[in-house]
């Protein structure tokens, strides 16, 4: 049985994709990593990892295009912001049979593949407590039609889970997208990737599994989060006095003096003498972005 990770980047988030991959390889330095292109601009983000952190690049490109053409016929141009996104939905068609999805705004604290254990007893496994929130940024209070209130406790963040390959097929995506195109009131558009697969996963996997609720409460990983106490280069939840499997800037701007700005900083430059001052540019959101932060503040 194969295990891996896989990530989404492409040329424009090159900084944020090194910062991952140095803190996966400072506590695992073979787990296979495979990325995941967001787009065809990912040339120079290959030259990097592919040398500097053994990373494979997703083989069958094919396929991301076959989920583009399938994004865009059955949800047109303008439904669901950032459609690329969806991108991620590849890794249940990659070599792994059990894998680890991880978005490149997140550092990690220990030898994360090893979470893949607590899919011995589940299908799908994530880490937040996006459920706390309700439904928020995830869907539209309409869902209540569809799923109940015990299911919808198990919604979760899109940027860390994972599962076991071929569990979802790609009929599977066609009638969710169809769904969603035909019934767009119940998903909350602006996050497309974390609307689309929470209905994916609600509707599919009755064997899913939160790591945050294992013996009552786990810590917190949020980077909007202002409690976490710093240890070393780690993070600690003081509230179960339990260190952070990784942090996630989630939402949060990533950038000098922002939250846990060092800890982002240190993993970036671990492998290379760190320049006089940082030039680090956040990418500019898209017009969606800009409306759901305001709708949030």
């Amino acid at each position: 049985m194969s295990r891996g990770i896989y990530i989404l980047a492409n040329d424009r988030v090159i900084d944020n994709a090194i910062a991952l991959l140095n803190s996966i390889r400072a506590y695992d330095a073979d787990s296979p990593i495979v990325m995941i292109p967001y787009n065809n601009q990912y040339q120079a983000i290959a030259d990097i990892i592919t040398k500097s952190h053994g990373v494979k690049i997703y083989e069958d490109l094919q396929l991301l295009e076959k989920i583009d053409d399938l994004v865009k016929q059955t949800c047109g141009d303008n439904l669901l912001d950032r459609p690329n996104l969806l991108r991620k939905l590849a890794c249940w068609f990659g070599p792994f049979d059990e894998f680890l999805y991880i978005d490149t705004d997140i550092v990690v604290f220990e030898k994360i593949i090893e979470n893949l254990n607590y899919l011995a007893n589940n299908d799908f496994i994530c880490c937040d407590y996006q459920y706390t929130g309700g439904i928020k940024q995830v869907f539209t209070p309409k869902i209540t039609e569809i799923f109940s209130e015990d299911e919808l406790k198990d919604v979760f963040n899109s940027g860390f889970w994972g599962s076991k390959k071929n569990l979802i097929t790609q009929q599977d995506l066609q009638n969710t997208f169809e769904f969603c195109a035909s019934h767009p009131e119940y998903f909350y558009v602006l996050n497309s990737d974390q609307t689309i697969l929470n209905y994916l996963i609600l509707k599919r996997m009755p064997r899913r599994f939160n790591i945050v609720r294992e013996n009552g409460k786990g810590p917190g990983n949020w980077a909007g989060s202002p409690h976490f106490k710093q240890e070393g280069y780690k993070l600690v939840d003081p509230k179960v006095n339990q260190p952070l499997k990784f942090v996630h800037w989630a939402g949060v701007r990533l950038e000098p003096g922002g939250s846990y700005w060092d800890i982002w900083e240190h993993y970036r430059y671990l492998n290379e003498p760190k320049p006089a001052q940082v030039a680090f540019t956040q990418k500019k959101k898209s017009l969606w972005q800009q409306i759901k932060d305001k709708i949030k503040g």
